[in-house]
């Protein structure tokens, strides 16, 4: 059962991912939202992937994904956006994202994204 860890500032975007996952065979091991929470949860689950939002307080996802990686190089991150933000997106993906989803979220979407980086 691969291991994910969810990060978003907004209780119902994590509680909806969470959903989504728990109801397609995936642990979540931890919810963090700001990006230091992430980084701190990351060290501590190791999980097999991470869903990253972009615009947070205290550690943008940008910067969450930039200090995961120097943990861990091989992390998986997917980045959640919403519409209107892809320089944000193309940052995260130089920063070492893996792919990005966009919000509103579909189920389909959420899913194949996680499936294609943990492989």
């Amino acid at each position: 059962m691969s291991k994910v860890l969810i990060v978003d500032d907004a209780a119902f975007m994590r509680m909806m991912i969470k959903d989504i996952l728990e109801k397609n065979g995936f642990e979540v091991v931890g919810e963090a939202n700001n990006g230091l929470k992430a980084v701190e949860i990351y060290t501590q689950e190791k999980p097999d992937v991470v869903t990253m939002d972009i615009t947070m307080p205290d550690m943008d996802g940008i910067e969450a994904v930039k200090a995961i990686k120097k943990i861990d190089s091989s992390a998986k991150i997917i980045m959640c956006s919403a519409m209107g933000q892809q320089s944000m997106v193309m940052d995260a993906i130089k920063a070492g994202a893996k792919d990005f989803i966009v919000k509103p979220f579909q189920a389909d979407r959420v899913l194949e994204a996680i499936r294609k980086v943990i492989g």
